[in-house]
């Protein structure tokens, strides 16, 4: 299965995890800058037949500059329009924050992570993940609300190994008291009441 670190790369087969990291809507625009006026959005541009580049309102091509990678899985498209283009452009005043040239973001997911979000519309895949409501979500909130464990507050991936493992004790310590406690109470409680009666047999005076 796979699994995405900070630095990007996907291991395959690594303790039977599926995916770790973050995921963006497929095709999703990046906000625009500020002073750019909201008729020139990235959404105005227009994906040019003729290959990897866009089209702005004024008819002017944007071409692929690169790819960004801030985060783990994320690819960041870059298209950015000639400087010359820019500067002679009468929308330049509403298009253009500053001096530099129009630039727009185009973001995607990596490929591994579209196959991932492919397996999970599907209905066993789903019937899977249904059950991280009563094994794994109230764990996590746990954390995150009694200790305010959202964060490693260490660096180095056995440090980081020894705090998890630390709040995961801390958590079944507490669990283990509330069921504990629970026990006792139960078994008074049926001394004093005694067990109780079977439906379909009265209870007879001898």
């Amino acid at each position: 299965m796979l699994l995405i670190f900070q630095s990007a790369r996907v291991l395959a087969n690594y303790r039977g995890v599926d995916f770790i990291g973050g995921t963006v809507e497929a095709g999703k625009w990046s906000q625009p800058r500020p002073g750019i006026d909201a008729a020139f959005g990235a959404e105005a541009f227009v994906h040019g037949a003729e290959g990897d580049l866009y089209r702005c309102p004024a008819g002017k091509r944007l071409l692929h500059r690169g790819i960004q990678r801030t985060r783990a899985g994320v690819l960041r498209h870059v298209y950015q329009a000639k400087t010359a283009d820019c500067r002679s452009c009468v929308f330049r005043k509403n298009c253009c924050a500053g001096t530099s040239p129009r630039r727009v973001f185009h973001v995607w997911n990596a490929a591994v992570i579209e196959a991932f979000r492919a397996k999970m519309q599907t209905t066993a895949a789903r019937a899977i993940y249904r059950l991280r409501a009563a094994v794994a979500e109230f764990p996590h909130a746990w954390l995150k609300a009694k200790i305010g464990f959202r964060q490693f507050r260490v660096r180095g991936l056995k440090k980081v190994r020894c705090e998890a493992l630390w709040a995961c004790l801390a958590y079944n310590l507490a669990q283990w008291v509330r069921l504990r406690w629970r026990v006792p109470q139960g078994a008074a409680l049926l001394e004093v009441q005694g067990p109780p009666e079977r439906k379909g047999h009265a209870k007879t005076k001898r």
